[in-house]
């Protein structure tokens, strides 16, 4: 069985080409500003020109859909939390709930969380969704000039999440096999068991590494040479560009709200 995360895209695309270091410095800029902002249309245009640029990054929108998922979970906790819990019910009353009242306000600011959790998160999806674990590994080191340690640590640990999941399957399927309920009761015990798991398999990966001098000072050869091109400067320029646009679109309709106020 196989537990490496592999790309999704296609290959041939014009953005899944570019430079993993390039995909991933655009797509930290783009989020920048909007963690700037309280209001909802800066994280809403930010999506709508995300969705829009899928198809570029060879990208269907139904596979999106299907990795995005915890993302839509967790917008719906964010969201019933604010409406149960919110201590600013300014605005019209929408629904009488007596200490729960749901106001303009209250869906409003729930909103806008909700659109900058997804807006800021789906970035992250496309590029992991379009680059190949090695290769970010690889460009982080040549690119970026990141640690090797660091940077093959992370990718062991990447290519090991699938991993998880497989375990944690297998002490469930181990828990019924001995007439232990699996239930919510025993969740804590599982991923106690899980969490000690993958300390001493981290462990290991890092004497392992050692072993075989990834903490070196001996400079390392690379299989897979990553080139920072032309085209990777205007992906990231780009990315700039497009942040500026939204972030200024927001002020001139009067709706940004500055985060430090």
């Amino acid at each position: 069985m196989s537990f490496a995360m592999q790309p999704v895209a296609d290959p041939a695309a014009p953005l899944a080409r570019r430079n993993p270091v390039a995909k991933l410095a655009a797509a930290l800029l783009f989020s920048l500003p909007l963690v700037t902002t309280l209001d909802p249309l800066t994280p809403a245009l930010a999506i709508a020109v995300e969705l829009t640029l899928l198809p570029l990054f060879g990208l269907r929108y139904a596979t999106i859909a299907r990795r995005s998922w915890p993302l839509l979970l967790a917008g719906l906790g964010v969201l019933l939390t604010l409406v149960l819990f919110a201590a600013d019910r300014s605005g019209r009353l929408l629904v009488d709930l007596g200490p729960f009242d749901i106001t303009t306000g209250v869906l409003v600011t729930g909103l806008g969380l909700v659109l900058r959790l997804f807006a800021i998160a789906l970035p992250g999806v496309i590029v992991f969704a379009t680059t190949d674990p090695t290769d970010l590994a690889d460009a982080l080191v040549q690119n970026a000039k990141a640690p090797a340690r660091f940077a093959i640590g992370a990718l062991a640990a990447f290519r090991l999440l699938p991993l998880l999941g497989a375990e944690w399957q297998t002490l469930t399927l181990a828990r019924r096999a001995r007439g232990v309920d699996a239930g919510i009761r025993t969740f804590p015990g599982i991923a106690f068991a899980l969490l000690v798991s993958a300390l001493r398999r981290g462990g290991r990966l890092a004497v392992a590494m050692d072993a075989r001098g990834f903490d070196s000072s001996v400079p390392r050869t690379y299989a897979r040479r990553q080139t920072f091109t032309s085209a990777d400067v205007l992906l990231v320029a780009g990315a700039v560009v497009l942040a500026a646009i939204v972030i200024t679109t927001t002020i001139l309709t009067g709706l940004f709200r500055p985060i430090t106020n």
